[in-house]
């Protein structure tokens, strides 16, 4: 080290160095000290664990004059998404909705593919409560394709109602020989889909904490939603057919003005 008359002066005179612990940096952010507390998250859904730390944080640490506590990382991100598809699921289904009652022209025939929905729900959600994995992105998204899938399996099902009750057949009889000719079309379109995913929902390896809950939703939603749409949906179609039966009788018998 240069003196102000230019003599070097060895550091050693100056100073003592030892070795010792401690922080590798000083974080910043916007000009203000930053420390940061990282939390791996096992066996619970991450917007329940955060929940609970905010109200033991809440109650336990007392902040002083400028400090001030913020909660980010994976968890910000989850709660961005799901405020997103909390819009994007319902909007999904009315244009569902919409689209096959263009492609049917009938009020009925649409709110009976919609039925699909809550068969195939009811088995994501069980499917998820089974193996214990929590709801998650993944797991929404894995809902929505659910849907489709379901929905199709139903445009299959009332397609050949329709036909077969528009060929001569009575809506009894059409829906038991619609679903005995449709039910390898059903089982083929939902087994192709389950055995496809189902490396996913078996995986163990790097990754599969996003790709598991997808798979285990559409499995488990197939599953209730093939079931329900060959047994279910045929007597729907049949009491919607006889109440549309008997309003036309009703109509008919009451005199012309």
């Amino acid at each position: 080290m240069a003196s102000p008359d230019g003599a070097q002066v060895p550091l050693q005179n100056l100073a003592r160095f030892r070795s010792s612990s401690g922080a590798q940096d000083i974080a910043r952010e916007n000009g203000r000290r930053v420390i940061s507390v990282g939390v791996f998250i096992r066996d619970r859904d991450m917007g329940s664990v955060v929940k609970d730390m905010k109200q033991r944080v809440a109650a336990s640490v007392k902040l002083g004059e400028g400090d001030e506590i913020g909660w980010s990382g994976e968890f910000e991100n989850q709660e961005r998404a799901m405020k997103r598809l909390s819009w994007i699921v319902p909007l999904s289904i009315a244009l569902i909705f919409l689209l096959l009652f263009d492609a049917f022209g009938s009020f009925k025939s649409a709110l009976l593919i919609i039925a699909n929905i809550p068969f195939a729900l009811i088995g994501g959600i069980l499917a998820l409560w089974v193996t214990g994995i929590p709801v998650s992105v993944s797991a929404a998204v894995g809902f929505i394709a659910l849907f489709g899938q379901a929905v199709l399996n139903g445009v299959v099902m009332v397609t050949y109602f329709n036909q077969l009750v528009l060929e001569g057949m009575p809506p009894e009889e059409a829906v038991i020989v619609g679903s005995m000719v449709r039910l390898r079309t059903v089982l083929m379109t939902a087994l192709l889909a389950m055995l496809g995913l189902l490396p996913m929902a078996l995986s163990r390896a790097i990754g599969s904490e996003t790709q598991r809950p997808l798979a285990i939703v559409v499995i488990g939603g197939l599953i209730t939603a093939t079931a329900l749409t060959l047994f279910v949906l045929p007597a729907l179609y049949r009491l919607a057919a006889l109440e549309a039966a008997r309003q036309e009788r009703r109509a008919a018998q009451e005199p012309a003005e």
